[in-house]
C-alpha cells in the first residue's frame, strides 16, 4: 500500500512540474511574434524586441509618439506577455516644431522726388541769346546728387536734356536779348524719365543791364546760375538768386549778349514730382 502511494505522489509531482513548466510563457515565441509584426509595419520595422519571463522590452527609435503607442499596444496584445518596457525614443527632428514661415518684408516703395527739388546741372555746350535757336535741345550733367529723405535718388553725373524755349539776340539800337531754358528729361541708372521744371528766363537790355527770372517752378528763391566750385569755364559766371537779380561776370557793354559758356552750372527746380523705382541699395 505504501509503495503504491509513493508512486502516485511521484506521478502527481511530475505532473504538477509539467503543468507548471507549460504555464510559463515561451519568451522566444513571444519575441519572434512581436518582432514579425513590427517588421511588417514600415513605421516600426527598425524596433528591436526582447522577452524575458514574459516581460517584453522594446528599444530603438520611432518617428512620432503615436508610433510608440501603437508598438506598445502590439506588444501587450501578444499572448503570454506579462508586461511591456518601452525604451524606444522619438527622433529629435520629429519632436522639433515645424519651421516658421519666412518673415515677409514690406515691398519697397517708389522714390518720389517732390516739387521744388533743385537740379543743378553743368552745361555740356555753350548757350546764348545770339548763338542758340528757339526749340534747340541741349545736354547737361547733374552736378550734385539728389537725395530724398536721406536716400540716394539721382546720382551725380546723370545726363539731363533740356530745351531752349526762347532765344532772341539783343539789337544794337533797341530790343532786349532773351534766353529762356528748361529741362525736359533726365537719365537715372540707364532709364530716361520725362521731367518738368520751371523755366530760367534771362534778359539783357539798355546799357548791358541783365536780369534773370525763374518762372513756373513755384520756388520763391528763383533759379541759381553760377560756376561749379573749384573753377572751370563757368566759374566766373557768378550766381543769380531770385527774380530780378543782376548777372555777375563779363563786361556789360551795350551790345553784350546773354552767354552761358560750356560747363556753366545752372539750377532748375522741379515743377512736377518725379517718380523713380525703389532703391536697390
Amino acid at each position: 500500500m505504501d509503495k503504491h502511494l509513493s508512486v502516485f505522489v511521484s506521478l502527481g509531482l511530475l505532473l504538477g512540474m509539467s503543468v507548471g513548466c507549460s504555464s510559463h510563457p515561451n519568451d522566444e515565441q513571444i519575441q519572434k511574434d512581436i518582432q514579425t509584426k513590427a517588421a511588417a509595419d514600415p513605421e516600426t520595422k527598425d524596433v528591436a524586441v526582447a522577452s524575458k519571463e514574459g516581460k517584453v522590452t522594446l528599444s530603438g527609435k520611432v518617428k512620432t509618439p503615436a508610433v510608440q503607442q501603437k508598438l506598445e499596444q502590439m506588444a501587450r496584445e501578444e499572448p503570454g506577455t506579462a508586461g511591456v518596457d518601452d525604451q524606444t525614443s522619438v527622433e529629435p527632428e520629429a519632436m522639433a516644431s515645424p519651421p516658421s514661415p519666412p518673415e515677409e518684408k514690406p515691398a519697397p516703395q517708389p522714390i518720389v522726388v517732390p516739387v521744388g527739388t533743385a537740379l543743378t546741372v553743368k552745361l555740356g555746350q555753350a548757350l546764348g541769346s545770339k548763338s542758340s535757336q528757339t526749340g534747340q535741345t541741349f545736354l547737361a550733367t547733374l552736378a550734385q546728387p539728389v537725395t530724398v529723405r536721406g536716400a540716394a535718388a539721382i546720382p551725380a553725373g546723370s545726363i539731363s536734356s533740356g530745351t531752349v524755349v526762347s532765344a532772341k539776340a539783343k539789337g544794337k539800337i533797341k530790343g532786349e536779348g532773351e534766353l529762356v531754358l528748361t529741362l525736359t528729361s533726365i537719365t537715372v541708372k540707364g532709364k530716361t524719365y520725362s521731367i518738368r521744371t520751371g523755366t530760367l528766363d534771362s534778359t539783357v537790355k539798355g546799357k548791358g543791364k541783365r536780369t534773370a527770372v525763374a518762372t513756373g517752378g513755384g520756388a520763391a528763391g528763383g533759379a541759381l546760375i553760377g560756376g561749379l566750385a573749384g573753377g572751370g569755364k563757368g566759374a566766373g559766371i557768378g550766381a543769380l538768386v531770385g527774380a530780378g537779380a543782376g548777372l555777375a561776370g563779363g563786361t556789360m557793354t551795350g551790345n553784350k549778349q546773354i552767354e552761358f559758356p560750356a560747363e556753366s552750372a545752372l539750377t532748375f527746380q522741379l515743377s512736377a514730382p518725379l517718380t523713380l523705382p525703389p532703391s536697390t541699395e
